[in-house]
């Protein structure tokens, strides 16, 4: 900057580096006339110093100079082009696509602009030499603006045509430079045009063009990627461009880019680390694998250590856990953090009150002699204190983003161990539900606390804060404001202990709501196949009910907290004011400017204040909740004697043991047990139906309480349940259990459990995976890969519970000899059955009644020595008797049958081979896929039906009214106020006190009502929209088909009824009037600084462009985390869920390690989105703060520079008491924008689940069958084809057959061959593919469902008992009388067992019926067919579960009672289905054979005949016939 005589007498150059400024000046005269404004100047020896320090100022020099810059960066540039172009080969190619982070565009507007902006003063120059003459500083500006023209424009070409990775170095120093000098210019020309000067307009607007424009290409110039950051993300293609990424190099960085790690300190403080993020979120949808890693402090496994040591350390000398002690170990989890949150809290406080504290300083500048240096000095305080409270506040909330997942990783890795390694008695009273509940909302709300943590201490400090700065201004009369805040503080605490009360109940309904869905999602199939989900469906209707009698108190409460604490203010300044005027106190406009500053601070704390008395009593709640859940007792680790392989000769001990389920019964469950097992001996357990067969296994395995006695075992083991428990995942992973792949092992178990054949029918072999408990497997097939499992693993004792019942005849033969004989002939085994043909192969059989163990010893020993045993070996013998003749007809076959049996007939061979219908269309896709996420922004089409879901959207317009109508009447009585009020002490009121408080206070009384009216609103919609959304959600998730839950587990359902449903009952309301009402607030400011510096209203529009690009930029990462966090949620519910259920295969394993290492890395995969949405979030809101920062700043400024008496002090200090929060209102706005969008995402989530395809309708009023129908029972099949997916193969490949009427048909085949396939397409649980079903001439697709599904009857495959009671499971529907129940009880022979029960009919049953036996269950199954008594009778394996007397039972039942039905059998044992008469015989999908039993069994050659055959030499090889 130069100011130089020029040639003309009077006339003064000033020039800059970039432009020149001409002003015609008679020093005569001190006001002379530039281009129509008139232009005041002090002699210009006052403006420079002597002559002797001018030499800098010479404008040959300065130009020259200022020429050199340009023309040195110019060659530079050119130069390192040059030498970068050579070494690398040529230019790197990518800049079109990067144009995100790199801002292409908007940098070649910039540079445009600038050299117009040039050209524009180059030709005023010349002008000016037309005008006044030739100079030499003439030539010399006229060069040197040429020049800078020529750089522009070279820097726009250069830029416009550039396909580089990264923009220069030079220029990107260039850019900064700029900057800096255009600054220095700024502040030159404001430093030397002081008083009553001023500066033509045109100047003017030069100056902030340049500063503004030379701040955005700084801004890109520190911005911009460094060669490292480029390299990696060219790894990472978009998709559209067809390159692959590389998943694997990313990892890497997402291991470099973490804060900790990261050297720079200018990145880690402008969140600049997160950018390469960002930049990719731009590009493509992000996937998990693009997100960075965690630290290794802030990662579960750290988090989780820390904990479990502090509660191990703080219950040592007292066991229990309480609230308190849980609260000091999840401190302990994240102190650090907590402590440098706090100090960044204390320092964002005090750097916020800066401008309150000054206000009425500078209001007192403006008002007297107006020193420019002085107003500088207070700009410079105030901009200052700005920036420190964006940074600190932006750098607090990614730090308690990182105590937040934390604090929530280490409870939910709490609760999973404890969820492993609970005991059996506790457990009856805990649901998945519940438990999972624990986690996926308790855990969450601690850990959202932590944003909350500091609030209380912070509000004690603001208000101390505030307090000094009001009396520093008003004196006594702030005693006002304190007892003003008081009463509001004051009058929350009942409306907090209403919100605890109520949040405890609304918790302990949807606690009851999430318990019930969990069980009717695991048992949707049977709900289907007996037409009761509409039913369910209610009682879930009926729990909402009532929780949202809880729902509408609680937020009820909210609202009222809310109204309390926006009128706060208004309340509090009336007070102050009012006292004022009472006691005299004189009103000035600088103390109301400061006063009104100091308000609108308290109110924000009042605005956190009640969402934190809620977070309080909400995490309060869940505090007490869970650590009652972690003082449940744990399973006696001691219980089993764990002794090493080799110590002892015995393998398993069990000395006078007497163990209990219940330890508080009087009944134990086992009594007096004593047996000792040798290693390598063969042990059958057997007995009647609820006996103790598998409470003994459980005993072995250390899950029942042990009442005393001693166990002990000897190796490691290995278990086998009665029911499969099925990891989701694929078949490999299930069979290995996480132990390495050993090939020659894998492929000798998979022959002996005889998957081969399974697995070569799969799509994806043992790369399949397997949906939710085994879904798209059949019962046999689930039972052989846990058997395999077993064996994979090389146990030394392996415990069998009855897992031969779930397979045919054969199967369960070839089991049994391979597995148990052949594969483990050296290892411990013992095995429940209720197979006596399995019984000889024992060395020892255990025979257990009433809990005890009544005979012990070989087979041929006890036969004769008790009548426990005979009693089954005679319900056995009798149901030989009826196909032994068949057998020994059938016997000189036998040495074929093994090899035989598994062959098909050639005709079906040659079927299968040229048959083109069981071929998949399109592409081979798992069943159980990625769980489903829209991709880009949240649809508009999304907000608008929400917003119109309450009444057409009426509310929705009220609301936004509303809120209109209070920032104009707040906005109208500050300004009253700064009107009314004196400019200074010594001046005189404008209005007398009363009736400037009168019309205070009408104003506050208004803005009040619009508050009031606007939280009842919102209230009122977002109550009724939520209660809508939910009951269409669970609606179309209730009539949705099967294949609907067999491909998304029920983890994923949970956690929309769950955390998607939270989220829009609570939350989704307050998110967006808080948008709304920020936005408002936003105009109102801007409106209100425009009416003091009308510049500021120019300059909003383009700040607003910049911070809407960068809004743009942002989203998409922001976006894609959130639904990332949404669905990596899911796998962690699911993972829990499988966990519970299967806790005692996994300990039986001795897995729990490694199931811990994986919930902990599903933990970990859910923090890292969480985390980085923060870290994003956090990076867009620090750049809006800076540009705020600017803009207010630039008012500053403006007002600072602005001659005395052109502005009102008393506008322009309302100006800047609302200026001091534009930075945050503008922050905010963007952030609330992002945050509804984010949001939004359960919505969208819901929306996904009240759209899925539904199944056909339950009832057709059209074509609605006869209430008698079907009358005789006859079903017609014809050329049935079925496929579970389109993308699946035919599972049923055209089956035709007729079952007429009250016959009894029997279904048989290999397992997976179809049987089951065909019962679900009977009850239309799966619709055929082609072909038709009719029964009794009425095809079934013709009806609805219910009319169907009502006139069916079934007997499961799973027995399956709701939680509820004997009644509500026998009668789910309420259709019969207390002495009906009763008669069908007896009828099924558990009638006895339930009059022992307290409560009888009332008696509980717990989730899952797990306190009933497998066996006990299935009784209770037939019971609810006795009532029903239909026509049409299915029994899915019905009698797998139990002992050969009890099937002889229910068979005898069955056919008394059923006599004139038509009866349909699906049954691995023989017995259940030669009595029939007749039998369907599937292979494969295809009928192989279908005729009476004894047709069939006359023909030695029929696969019938076979299995008849292989079943009679089984059971005959125990020589039963002998012995009786």
């Amino acid at each position: 900057m130069s100011l130089v005589h020029h040639g003309h007498p009077g006339s003064i150059v000033l020039s800059t580096l970039t432009k020149p400024y001409f002003i015609n000046l008679d020093i005569e005269d001190p006001e002379a006339s530039l281009m129509g404004n008139i232009v005041k100047f002090y002699p210009f020896s006052n403006l420079l110093p002597d002559d002797d320090s001018n030499f800098l100022l010479n404008p040959r020099l300065l130009h020259g100079f200022s020429s050199s810059i340009y023309l040195g960066f110019l060659l530079l540039l050119f130069f390192s082009r040059k030498l970068r172009n050579n070494s690398n080969g040529g230019p790197k190619h990518m800049l079109r696509s990067n144009n995100g982070g790199l801002f292409h565009k908007q940098t070649l507007f910039c540079c445009v602009a600038l050299m117009l902006l040039n050209l524009f003063m180059c030709f005023l120059n010349l002008f000016y030499w037309y005008r006044n003459g030739r100079t030499d500083e003439n030539i010399i500006i006229s060069r040197d603006t040429f020049l800078a023209t020529f750089v522009w424009l070279f820097f726009s070409v250069h830029i416009s045509n550039s396909k580089e990775s990264m923009y220069p170095f030079v220029l990107r120093v260039w850019w900064v430079s700029f900057f800096s000098i255009s600054c220095i210019c700024l502040i030159f020309d404001y430093a030397y045009y002081k008083n009553n000067q001023y500066l033509a307009a045109q100047f003017l607007v030069f100056d902030a063009s340049s500063t503004f424009l030379g701040l955005f290409l700084c801004y890109v110039g520190l911005s911009g990627k460094n060669e490292r950051e480029i390299n990696r993300q060219e790894s990472v293609s978009n998709d559209s461009s067809g390159v692959t990424v590389n998943r694997r190099e990313f990892k890497t960085v997402g291991v470099v880019i973490t804060p900790s790690i990261t050297s720079s300190v200018f990145s880690r403080l402008t969140f600049l680390w997160i950018h390469p993020l960002i930049a990719i979120g731009y590009k493509k949808p992000l996937d998990l694998e693009d997100v960075p890693e965690l630290e290794s402090v802030d990662s579960a496994r750290k988090a989780f250590s820390v904990l479990k040591n502090r509660l191990e350390s703080d219950t040592r000398e007292n066991s229990e856990i309480t609230s308190f002690r849980l609260v000091k170990a999840v401190i302990s989890t994240a102190w650090k953090d907590i402590i440098i949150t706090g100090l960044l809290a204390l320092v964002y406080t005090l750097a916020s009150y800066v401008g309150p504290f000054l206000v009425d300083t500078f209001v007192e500048y403006l008002n007297g002699d107006q020193d420019l240096y002085a107003g500088f000095l207070l700009v410079s305080a105030l901009v200052f204190g700005k920036i420190v409270e964006c940074l600190a506040q932006r750098h607090q909330d990614f730090k308690v983003q990182q105590a937040e997942i934390k604090a929530r990783a280490a409870l939910v890795a709490m609760i999973y161990l404890k969820g492993l390694t609970l005991s059996s008695q506790p457990k009856q009273g805990k649901s998945n539900g519940e438990i999972i509940n624990f986690m996926a909302i308790d855990a969450e709300r601690i850990g959202e606390f932590s944003r909350y943590m500091h609030n209380p201490w912070l509000a004690i400090v603001q208000v101390g804060l505030a307090l000094a700065i009001l009396y520093k201004n008003l004196g006594i009369s702030s005693l006002a404001a304190f007892v003003g805040t008081i009463i509001v503080v004051m009058a929350n605490i009942p409306l907090g202990r209403y919100q605890k009360k109520f949040q405890e109940k609304l918790m302990k309904y949807k606690d009851k709501r999430m318990k019930a869905t969990s069980e009717i999602l695991k048992n949707m199939r049977i709900l289907k196949l007996q037409g009761w989900e509409m039913k369910f469906l209610s009682r879930i209707v009926d729990i909402r009910s009532d929780e949202t009698r809880w729902l509408y108190k609680h937020i009820f409460t909210d609202a009222m907290t809310n109204f309390a604490f926006w009128v706060a203010p208004t309340f509090v300044a009336i007070a102050t004011f009012g006292t004022c005027v009472l006691v005299g106190t004189p009103l000035d406009s600088g103390k109301v400017f400061s006063a009104l500053a100091t308000f609108k601070i308290l109110q924000d704390s009042a605005f956190n204040l009640p969402g934190t008395i809620s977070m309080i009593l909400q995490t309060k709640v869940s505090l007490d909740r869970i650590s009652s859940f972690l003082r449940l007792d744990d399973l006696d680790p001691d219980q089993v004697e764990m002794l090493p392989r080799g110590i002892s000769d015995t393998a398993v001990e069990v000395v006078d043991g007497n163990f209990s389920w219940d330890v508080t019964s009087s009944n134990p469950t086992l009594i007096d047990v004593n047996f000792g097992v040798v290693h390598g001996m063969k042990v059958a357990v057997c007995g009647g139906v609820g006996s103790g067969k598998s409470s003994l296994l459980f005993c072995i395995l250390g899950e029942v309480p042990k009442l005393s006695g001693r166990v002990k075992l000897s190796g490691t083991r290995a278990y086998v349940g009665q029911s499969p428990w099925i990891q989701s995942g694929k078949i490999e992973e299930n069979i290995l259990f996480g132990k390495e792949m050993d090939r020659k092992r894998y492929d000798e178990v998979v022959e002996a459990c005889a998957l081969k054949k399974d697995l070569e029918a799969l799509s994806f072999g043992d790369q399949t995976v397997i949906g939710e408990r085994g879904v798209n497997l059949s019962g046999g097939q689930k039972q052989r890969i846990q058997i395999a499992r077993a064996l994979y693993q090389d146990a030394d004792i392996y415990l069998f519970d009855d897992p031969f019942s779930a397979v045919d005849a054969h199967t369960g033969s070839h089991l049994f000899k391979e597995c148990i004989l052949d594969f483990l002939e050296s290892k411990t085994v013992i095995y429940v059955t209720h197979q006596v043909e399995f019984l000889p192969d024992a060395d020892i059989i255990l025979v257990l009644k009433n809990g005890r163990i009544t005979q012990a010893g070989k087979y041929d020993d006890i036969l004769n020595s008790g009548s426990d045993f005979i009693q089954l070996v005679g319900a056995h013998k009798e149901a030989l008797l009826e196909i032994d003749s068949a057998g020994k007809n059938s016997e000189s076959d036998l040495s074929g049958v093994v090899e035989n049996h598994g062959t098909f007939r050639k005709n079906i061979q040659e079927e299968i081979i040229n048959g083109q219908n069981g071929k998949p269309e399109g592409k081979k896709r798992q069943l159980v896929e990625q769980e489903e996420r829209e991709k880009g922004k949240v649809g508009s089409s999304a907000y608008w039906k929400y917003i119109t879901t309450a009444y057409g959207g009426a509310l929705a317009l009220l609301v936004l009214l509303a809120q209109i109508l209070f920032e104009l009447l707040q906005i109208s009585g500050n300004y009253w106020m700064a009107l009314a009020s004196t400019a200074s002490e010594s001046s005189a009121a404008r209005v007398g006190g009363s009736k400037l408080i009168i019309v205070y206070v009408a104003f506050g009384i208004g803005c009040s009502l619009c508050i009031l009216a606007r939280s009842m609103l919102v209230m009122k919609a977002g109550y009724v929209t939520a209660n809508r959304l939910f009951y269409k959600m669970h609606f179309c998730i209730f009539r949705a088909p099967m294949s609907f839950f067999d491909a998304n587990p029920s983890g994923r359902v949970l956690n929309r009824v769950s955390t998607d449903q939270s989220v829009v009952d609570l939350t989704i309301p307050n998110t967006i009037i808080l948008f709304v009402a920020v936005v408002i607030q936003l105009f109102g400011i801007v409106v209100v600084m425009s009416l003091a510096a009308w510049p500021v209203f120019l300059l909003f529009f383009p700040m607003i462009v910049m911070s809407i690009r960068l809004q743009q930029y942002y989203i998409p990462s922001a976006r894609e985390l959130a639904r990332l966090v949404g669905a990596c949620k899911a796998p962690v519910i699911q993972h829990f869920s499988e966990t519970i259920s299967g806790s005692t295969t996994i300990r039986s394993f001795d897995q729990k390690c490694r199931f811990e290492d994986m919930c902990l890395k599903l933990i970990d995969d859910y923090s890292r989105p969480k985390l980085h949405v923060t870290g994003v979030l956090d990076w867009l809101g620090l750049r809006l703060d800076m540009l705020s920062s600017f803009m207010f700043a630039f008012t500053l400024v403006f007002l600072v520079s602005a001659p005395q008496g052109t502005i009102d002090p008393r506008t322009a200090g309302l100006a800047v008491t609302y200026g001091l929060y534009l930075n945050k209102m503008q922050g905010w706005a963007i952030q609330k924008l992002c945050n509804v969008e984010i949001r939004f995402i359960s919505v969208e989530r819901i929306f996904q689940y009240s759209s899925i395809p539904s199944e056909p309708p339950l009832v057709i009023d059209s074509n609605r069958p006869h209430h008698l129908w079907p009358s005789q029972g006859k079903v017609d099949i014809h050329n049935l084809e079925v496929r579970y997916a389109l993308h699946m193969p035919l599972v049923l490949r055209g089956l035709t057959c007729t079952f007429h009427g009250g016959t009894k048909t029997g279904i048989v085949g290999r397992t997976g061959s179809g049987k089951s396939t065909l019962i679900q397409t009977l009850f239309r649980v799966v619709e055929p593919a082609d072909g038709e079903i009719l029964i009794d001439g009425i095809n079934i697709l013709s009806i609805g469902l219910h009319d169907l599904r009502s006139r069916l009857s079934i007997i499961p495959q799973d027995p399956t008992m709701f939680n509820g009671t004997i009644r509500t499971n026998m009668d789910p529907l309420e259709e019969y009388t207390d002495d009906q129940i009763w008669e069908a009880l007896d009828k099924c022979q558990i009638g006895d067992e339930v009059r022992k029960k307290e409560g009888q009919l009332d008696s509980t049953v717990t989730e899952n019926g797990e306190n009933w036996s497998m066996g006990q269950q299935q009784l209770v199954c037939l019971g609810r067919v006795l009532l029903k008594k239909s026509k049409i009778l299915v029994l899915d394996e019905a009698t797998a579960s139990v002992d050969t007397a009890t099937d002889n039972m229910i068979q005898k039942t069955i056919r008394e009672h059923f006599s004139d039905s038509t009866v349909i059998t699906i049954a691995h044992r023989i017995t259940s289905v030669v009595n029939g008469d007749m039998v369907l015989v599937l292979n494969n999908g295809l009928i192989e054979e279908y005729d009476s039993p004894k047709i069939l069994l006359e023909e030695k050659s029929s696969s019938f005949s076979k299995l008849v055959c292989e079943y009679n030499r089984r059971s005959n090889s125990s020589h039963i016939g002998k012995k009786m």
